[in-house]
């Protein structure tokens, strides 16, 4: 028997004095969570994906990454989604992609991107390992490439991994994230994501970074939150970054993703259980929980797993074709080598 939150009823507001009246939910699944995926997803399926999320009242959909087809062929067309995104009206304002470097910006700009972010680690070890230069000059690299796009009027986000600890340093100190986090605004990045790699963040280490990060005199509206379930702390963690005034946290539908690059990095949030907890909180998202939940159980079934979100496997919700059946001519061929 289908139920949804239509049929038992989204859960009842209460609102909790000093928690912000609306929040931005970003939505990485199509490209931070299909990133980690092995199997092909064909393009096809991927802007599906994005416009039904974009549809469910998502207002950022991040659409894919212009990284170099050799580290991520997951992502090889990636000029392909954009290019289809922009022939259907997309506004691509809505989809940032993705930009590792000169290259990856050049071929963002050639697809028509009108938003992107750039990345950097807040430790030496995982920039070697996942961008192939040092901490400082990922920072450098970083900032020409945001210099580049701003001049091309290009709006730029920016990422920070490794926040909350690495696998190979351990904890990170909360000064060094507020360094790296300070240079990518200074260097014009409107808004910077705070990500918890590995998911090894707690609530009070939360508050302990976002205080180091405005002791470094970055505004809290610049600053958004990634988070990753790998210990059960993701929703615990944004609870946390609300109570500080944070209002924008990174999302996956269908908790998809990881990090290929650090192997015990687990799925991200779940979109849909962040939609419940907000919905909760009486805080306003705009999305629509029903539509986040089948564009999640599209993608899951694509990829031939159930959804690991604890919402979606409470609600016991049907594939979304409406039968009980996955929607099999959308499965990827199972060819991993492309």
């Amino acid at each position: 028997m289908t139920r949804s939150p239509a049929a038992l009823g989204l859960p009842v507001a209460h609102r909790s004095p000093g928690l912000p009246d609306r929040v931005t939910v970003y939505e990485v699944g199509a490209r931070d969570g299909l990133q980690a995926e092995q199997a092909r997803v064909p393009t096809a399926a991927k802007v599906r994906l994005i416009r039904d999320l974009t549809a469910a009242g998502l207002p950022v959909v991040e659409a894919t990454s212009f990284v170099s087809p050799r580290w991520i062929p997951q992502l090889a067309d990636a000029a392909d989604v954009l290019t289809a995104l922009r022939e259907a009206g997309a506004d691509l304002s809505r989809h940032p992609v993705l930009v590792p470097n000169d290259r990856g910006l050049d071929r963002a700009l050639d697809a028509g991107a009108s938003a992107v972010a750039v990345f950097v680690s807040a430790t030496e070890t995982f920039a070697r390992r996942n961008l192939a230069m040092g901490r400082s000059e990922a920072v450098e690299v970083a900032g020409k490439v945001t210099e580049r796009a701003l001049a091309a009027g290009v709006r730029v986000r920016g990422y920070v991994s490794m926040v909350f600890g690495d696998p190979w340093e351990g904890p990170v100190r909360p000064e060094r994230v507020a360094e790296v986090t300070r240079d990518l605004a200074d260097a014009g990045c409107h808004e910077v994501s705070l990500g918890d790699t590995i998911g090894v963040g707690t609530p009070g280490h939360v508050g302990a970074v976002l205080a180091a990060v405005a002791e470094a005199g970055v505004a809290r509206d610049r600053i958004a939150l990634h988070f990753h379930d790998t210990y059960g702390q993701a929703l615990a963690n944004v609870h946390a970054g609300l109570l500080a005034g944070v209002t924008t946290f990174d999302a996956s539908v269908g908790g998809i993703g990881g990090c290929p690059y650090a192997g015990s990095a687990t799925g991200n949030l779940a979109t849909e259980d962040l939609l419940w907890m907000l919905t909760g909180l009486g805080i306003e998202t705009g999305a629509d929980l029903d539509a986040a939940m089948r564009a999640g159980l599209r993608v899951t079934a694509l990829l031939g797993r159930p959804s690991p979100s604890r919402v979606v496997q409470a609600l016991d919700r049907d594939w979304p074709d409406g039968d009980g059946d996955r929607p099999d001519g959308d499965r990827p061929d199972g060819d991993r080598d492309g």
